[in-house]
């Protein structure tokens, strides 16, 4: 039996099990994001994003690019605990964590046929042009509303000190 940890891989790993998935046929579909307190979005998203090819690679942001991106509050979940976390679902085949505050490297190492990102970011998708450069195509997926960390860190704010969480709005969606 595959442990959730067995799919925590290098990038370089990554593009080796990539490889032999391209080889065997396989489309692979690749998101990213931080992936702070996993919630019932991020799996239905998730489990969207598999259903999109045959195997799903997931970037997660090293705890070193949140806190650049979202603040030195940030990370809640550190990030050998996430990728734990993203490894055990059924949905994802292989998690490779980056240290970049974007995954354009990564996603130029793996080259997705599909990369998928929430649909609050059609503005922008970080690798699009590279994906697409390459034969890809970018999907976006629906989200859950009403479920995001920010509104979860805003409840357990509001329950344990009667006041709302005191978030940066010009951090909140730079991640999953």
């Amino acid at each position: 039996m595959r442990t959730a940890t067995d799919k925590i891989l290098s990038p370089h790993a990554a593009k080796d099990l990539r490889d032999q998935w391209k080889s065997d046929g396989d489309r692979v579909v690749m998101t990213n994001g931080t992936f702070d307190l996993l919630h019932a979005g991020h799996v239905g998203y998730l489990e969207w994003s598999r259903q999109q090819g045959d195997r799903l690679l997931v970037g997660l942001n090293t705890d070193a690019s949140i806190r650049r991106i979202k603040g030195e509050k940030r990370p809640l979940v550190q990030e050998s605990h996430r990728a734990t976390l993203l490894a055990a679902l059924e949905c994802v085949d292989a998690v490779v964590l980056f240290d970049e505050d974007e995954p354009k490297d990564l996603i130029a190492s793996l080259l997705p046929d599909i990369l998928v990102k929430a649909s609050d970011w059609s503005h922008y998708v970080s690798g699009r042009d590279i994906v697409e450069a390459n034969g890809g195509e970018v999907r976006l997926a629906p989200m859950l509303d009403g479920v995001s960390t920010s509104a979860l860190l805003d409840t357990i704010c509001r329950t344990f000190t009667g006041h709302p969480a005191q978030l940066d709005p010009q951090k909140q969606r730079s991640g999953a």
